[in-house]
C-alpha cells in the first residue's frame, strides 16, 4: 500500500505530478530511488532535489594550510538553524576544523579521537548534546592534498568545497577558488568522465535507451541515441566539462587552460548540509 506521505515525498523530490508519482511508486514497490528511475525512463522532466531535503542543520567549514598544500572540510550538524547560527557553535566547528588541518587524520573516526581541551573531540560533541539539548553530530570530514588546494565556504556555512590542482602558483590557486565556487553551484559528480562510476554510466545509457524507445525511435538506433545523451550527461555532471559559470563561452577545463595551458583539477571534495 503506497501512502499519501510517500507520494508527497516523491513529488517533493522530483516535481512530477501526483498520479505519476503514485504509479511510479506502485511500480517500484514503494522504493523511492526506483520510482525516480521509472519516472526518468518515461521521459519525465524532473526537477530533482535531494531526497534527504529534510536534512539536519549545522555548520560546514573548509580550511587550508598557509601554503595551500592541504585542506580539510568539517561538518558539525545540529537539529535547528537557531543552533547552527549561534556564534559559539560556529566557533566550535572552526576549532574542530583547525585540529583536523593540523593533525590531518585519515578518517572521521580518527578525527573524533583527537584531543580537545583534556578530552577528545568525540567527547566534546557528546558533551554539547547535553549542553544544547538537541542532537549534535560531527557528521562529515574530508581532506585533500595537492600542489594547490583552494577552499570555498558557501554563504552561511551551508557548504564547503576543496579543489586540488596540479600546479602551486598563485594564479593556479586563484583559479582554483573560482572552480571551487563552480563546484558549490553546479554540484558535479566527478572531475571528468573517467571518474564517473561504471554503474552510473550503465544506468544513464539504459535510461537514454528507454526514453528513445518511448519516443518511438527504431530499436537499432537506441544505442547511438543513448550514447549521445550520455555525452550530454558528462557535460552537465563532470567538472572539467561543465560550462564555466563565470564565462559560459568556456568550459571549466578551458578556463583553467586560459590561466596556464597545463593547469587542471586533480580532485575535489564537496560537503553540504544534509
Amino acid at each position: 500500500m503506497i501512502s499519501a506521505a510517500d507520494v508527497k515525498k516523491l513529488r517533493d523530490v522530483t516535481g512530477a505530478g501526483m498520479m505519476d508519482c503514485k504509479k511510479a511508486l506502485e511500480e517500484s514497490g514503494g522504493d523511492l530511488e526506483g520510482a525516480i528511475e521509472i519516472l526518468r525512463k518515461k521521459g519525465q522532466k524532473l526537477s530533482l532535489k535531494r531526497a534527504d531535503r529534510e536534512a539536519n542543520e549545522g555548520v560546514v567549514i573548509a580550511l587550508t594550510t598557509p601554503d595551500h598544500k592541504r585542506g580539510v572540510i568539517v561538518k558539525l550538524s545540529s537539529e535547528t538553524d537557531f543552533v547552527a547560527k549561534n556564534e559559539d557553535f560556529v566557533n566550535l566547528t572552526k576549532r574542530f576544523a583547525q585540529i583536523a588541518l593540523d593533525a590531518f587524520p585519515a578518517t572521521l573516526e580518527d578525527l573524533l579521537a583527537q584531543p580537545f581541551d583534556g578530552i577528545t573531540i568525540g567527547d566534546k560533541v557528546t558533551e554539547q548534546v547535553g549542553v544544547i539539548g538537541e542532537k549534535i553530530e560531527l557528521a562529515a570530514y574530508e581532506r585533500l592534498e595537492a600542489d594547490a588546494v583552494a577552499p570555498y565556504i558557501h554563504m552561511g556555512n551551508k557548504a564547503g568545497v576543496l579543489v586540488g590542482l596540479n600546479k602551486g602558483s598563485e594564479a593556479a590557486y586563484e583559479a582554483g577558488r573560482d572552480v571551487a565556487m563552480q563546484v558549490a553551484a553546479m554540484k558535479p559528480i566527478a572531475v571528468d568522465k573517467d571518474g564517473v562510476d561504471a554503474s552510473i554510466v550503465a544506468k544513464e545509457i539504459e535510461i537514454g535507451k528507454e526514453v528513445a524507445r518511448q519516443e518511438g525511435k527504431p530499436e537499432e538506433m537506441l544505442e547511438k541515441i543513448a550514447l549521445g545523451k550520455l555525452n550530454k550527461f558528462y557535460k552537465e555532471s563532470t567538472l572539467l566539462n561543465q560550462d564555466f559559470v563565470k564565462d559560459g563561452k568556456l568550459t571549466v577545463s578551458g578556463y583553467l587552460q586560459s590561466v596556464d595551458k597545463d593547469l587542471t583539477v586533480t580532485a575535489f571534495r564537496h560537503v553540504t548540509l544534509g
